[in-house]
C-alpha cells in the first residue's frame, strides 16, 4: 500500500467581527497580472491561455472518483456538512469547486498565481499592502455581483472563525478594507512570511450577504451560495456528493479558466472500506481512481473490463515532494518524551520486509521531510546550513551538524535481530527495565501506547510493527474507530500514534508553521499532530517564510530537515514518486500534463467517442 492521505455567526454575522480600520492602507507601484514567491512569472499579462490546457476540449459528461487528499474538515470516509472551512463536522469533498478566488495557481510553475476575481494587483513599496483591483463581471451563483465587500468579509472571517488550520496561518493578515465595489487592499503585519500574500489570494470568497442570515461555523447541509465553475447537485450523507456545473459560469472565457471546468458533472463517491470501494470501481460505480494500493496495483487488474480494455491503467511520473508520510509520536504523551524511546520503536518497524511482502518491491523508504526533491538534506551541511545552525549547538541533537539521520536497512527477515538489539540498548539507555516480559518506563509504569486509525487499511503493516515490539517487551495494540470519532480524536489530540501523511511543496511557506511550529502543537486541530515544540525548528521555520530568493528557501528547508530528522518525531513509511491511474476508459487529457499536477479533474474531459466504444455512451 502506498501514500494514504490522511491523513460565523448568527444573523449580522458581519459585524460580530472585530472592528477593522476603516481607510484603507496605499498599495502604490505598479499593477501586476500575476504574482509569485520570487517574482519569476512564465505567462505574460495578455496571455490567452495555459500551455498545458486542451482549449478546444469538449464540454459534458462525468467525471466520478474517491477523494484522494483533504483540506479543512474534511474525512476520506464519510461527510456530514458541506462547510469545509471551519472545525466543526466533517466536510464533503469538492467543496472548493463553488468558489472562486482572488487568483488562481498556473501548474506549470513552481508557485505562480495569476488573476482570476482579481484582474491585477499593486503592491506597497515595503511589501505590506496589497490592492486587488477585481473585476467587474464576477458574479456569484444568484446573478449578484461580487465586490469588494465579499472579498474583505472572508478574509476577515476565515482569520476569525476559519478551522485553525487556516486562521493560525493568517494571523498576520492585519487588516481588509474594500474601496466601493472596485478594489479590496490587504495589509500584512511587518515581518510576515514572504506567502502570506498568496496564500490570500488563494482563499475562497464568500457572499457578505448571504452569511448575515447564517451561522458562518455551523454545520450545515444547505449548500453555501459561491461563484465558481460549479455548484452543489444531488447528494447523500456519507454516499455520494455531484457538483453541477455553472453553464453561465461568468469566468469561463478568462484565460486562466480556457479548456478547463469540462464535465458536467463532478461526483465524489464514498466508501469505508476501500475493498468495498475496488470492487464498486470495477463494476463502473465510479471510473477514475488513483492507485494507493501496491497489492491492488500488482495482482488486482484482472477483471473483465480491464482485461478487455474498457479499463486502462497508466502511470504518471510525480514532479512534487512526495511529502511526509509515517506513524507520528504524540509527543503530548509522557511515554515519547524521550528521543530514544522514539527511536527504539522505528526499529522495531521492518520496511524492507513489508516492502517486499506487503508492498510487492513498489516503494522506497522515506527518509526525509522533504523526500522526491533538492530540499532534502544530505552529506554534511554546507556552510550556509551551518550558519542557520550553529546557534543552537547544544540545544539540537550534534547529529544535526554532521550526515543526516536516515532510517537503517533491515536484512529483510522481518525480524531483524541486530536492530532489535540496538532498539534494546536505545530502551536501557533511556532508563527503561524489563521485568519478565513487560518492558518499564523509569517512573515504573509499563511502556505500552496504540496505534489509532478509522480504517483497516494498515493493518498488514501494523501487526507485524506491534509482533516486533513485544519481543522488546513493549505492548502495543492497535484500534480502528469510526470516523466522526477518528476526527474528534484528532481535532484534540487524543491518540498515542497514528498514521499520517502531510503533501509536499515545490515552494514550502509559512503554512509548514502548522504541520511543525510551536504555537500550532497548542492549538486544537491544527496539523502539528506530533506537538513538535522546539526553538531550533521554529528558527527554521521562520527563515523558511522568509526566504528572499530559492537559494535561500533550499538552504532553510535542508536545515529544518535536519533537525527534524533528528528529533526522531515519526516512525517514517514510504513513498512513491509517480502517480498510478486506472479509469475506465471514457476520458480524454491534454497530451502533456502539467508538471506540478495531474489536472483532474479541470483539464479532462469525457471523450464520447470513446465511452461509446465500450458501451459506456
Amino acid at each position: 500500500m502506498s501514500g494514504l492521505s490522511r491523513r460565523a455567526l448568527l444573523a449580522g454575522a458581519a459585524t460580530a467581527l472585530p472592528l477593522w480600520r476603516s481607510g484603507p492602507a496605499r498599495a502604490a507601484g505598479e499593477e501586476r497580472h500575476g504574482l509569485s514567491s520570487f517574482g519569476d512569472l512564465k505567462y505574460p499579462a495578455d496571455f490567452p491561455r495555459f500551455d498545458y490546457v486542451e482549449p478546444m476540449a469538449p464540454k459534458g459528461g462525468t467525471f466520478s472518483t474517491q477523494i484522494a487528499t483533504t483540506t479543512g474538515n474534511q474525512s476520506f470516509e464519510t461527510f456530514n456538512t458541506l462547510n469545509i472551512y471551519v472545525l466543526k463536522g466533517d466536510g464533503a469533498a469538492g467543496m472548493d469547486l463553488t468558489f472562486d478566488s482572488l487568483m488562481t495557481r498556473a501548474l506549470d510553475e513552481p508557485d505562480a498565481l495569476y488573476g482570476l476575481l482579481a484582474r491585477s494587483v499593486s503592491i506597497s513599496p515595503d511589501g505590506l499592502a496589497y490592492r486587488f483591483a477585481l473585476r467587474p463581471q464576477a458574479r456569484f451563483h444568484d446573478g449578484s455581483r461580487l465586490t469588494a465587500r465579499d472579498v474583505a468579509f472572508s478574509i476577515r472571517t476565515l482569520k476569525e472563525k476559519g478551522h485553525p488550520r487556516i486562521a493560525q496561518v493568517l494571523r498576520d493578515v492585519a487588516d481588509a478594507v474594500p474601496e466601493g465595489d472596485e478594489a479590496v487592499t490587504v495589509t500584512f503585519a511587518p515581518g510576515r512570511s514572504r506567502d502570506l500574500p498568496l496564500i490570500v489570494a488563494e482563499l475562497p470568497v464568500f457572499s457578505e450577504a448571504y452569511y448575515r442570515t447564517r451561522d458562518f461555523e455551523g454545520s450545515t447541509l444547505e449548500a453555501p451560495l459561491g461563484s465558481g465553475p460549479y455548484q452543489v447537485g444531488r447528494f447523500e450523507v456519507g454516499r455520494f456528493i455531484a457538483f453541477e456545473r455553472v453553464r453561465d459560469y461568468w469566468g469561463a472565457d478568462l484565460a486562466v479558466n480556457v479548456g478547463q471546468n469540462n464535465f458536467d458533472e463532478i461526483r465524489y463517491e464514498y466508501f469505508r472500506d476501500r475493498d468495498v470501494a475496488f470492487e464498486a470501481f470495477k463494476a463502473g460505480a465510479f471510473t477514475w481512481r488513483e492507485e494507493f494500493t501496491a497489492r491492488v496495483w500488482a495482482t488486482g487488474y484482472d477483471f473483465p473490463a480491464a482485461s478487455e480494455g474498457r479499463v486502462k491503467r497508466e502511470t504518471v511520473p510525480d514532479a512534487t515532494p512526495s511529502g511526509t508520510q509515517g506513524w507520528w509520536f504524540n509527543l503530548r504523551r509522557p511515554v515519547f518524551k524521550d528521543p530514544r524511546i522514539r527511536e527504539a520503536i522505528g526499529l522495531a518497524f521492518d520496511f524492507e520486509w513489508t516492502n517486499q511482502n506487503l508492498m510487492y518491491g513498489a516503494y522506497t523508504r522515506t527518509a526525509s521531510f522533504f523526500e522526491n526533491s533538492d530540499l532534502k538534506a544530505a552529506g554534511m551541511p554546507s556552510e550556509a546550513e551551518l550558519a542557520l545552525l550553529d546557534p543552537f549547538r547544544g540545544k539540537v541533537p550534534e547529529e544535526a551538524f554532521g550526515q543526516p539521520w536516515v532510517p537503517p536497512r533491515s536484512d529483510g527477515s522481518g525480524q531483524d535481530r541486530s536492530l532489535l538489539r540496538r532498539a534494546d540498548t536505545l530502551l536501557r539507555e533511556a532508563g527503561c527495565t524489563r521485568e519478565g516480559g513487560q518492558l518499564r518506563l523509569p517512573d515504573g509504569q509499563p511502556l505500552a501506547f496504540e496505534f489509532l486509525d478509522s480504517t483497516p487499511v494498515f493493518q498488514p503493516h501494523v501487526q507485524p510493527f506491534i509482533k516486533n515490539l513485544s519481543l522488546l517487551g513493549i505492548r502495543a495494540s492497535s484500534r480502528i474507530v469510526d470516523p466522526a470519532q477518528y476526527q474528534s480524536r484528532l481535532k484534540d489530540f487524543d491518540f498515542d500514534v497514528i498514521a499520517a501523511r502531510f503533501g509536499g511543496s515545490v515552494t514550502p511557506g509559512a503554512a509548514l508553521r502548522e504541520v511543525y511550529g510551536s504555537r500550532s502543537a497548542a492549538t486544537p486541530g491544527s496539523q502539528n499532530l506530533a506537538g513538535i515544540s522546539d526553538p531550533a525548528v521554529d528558527a527554521m521555520l521562520d527563515r523558511i517564510a522568509d526566504a528572499g530568493t530559492r537559494a535561500d528557501l533550499t538552504v532553510a528547508c535542508k536545515a529544518l530537515d535536519r533537525c527534524l530528522r533528528a528529533g526522531r518525531y515519526w516512525v517514517p513509511m514510504w513513498y512513491s514518486g509517480t502517480h498510478r491511474l486506472a479509469l475506465w476508459d471514457v476520458y480524454g487529457r491534454p497530451a502533456a500534463l502539467p508538471k506540478y499536477g495531474l489536472g483532474a479533474p479541470a483539464l479532462w474531459w469525457h471523450d464520447a467517442a470513446k465511452a461509446r466504444r465500450i458501451g459506456r455512451g
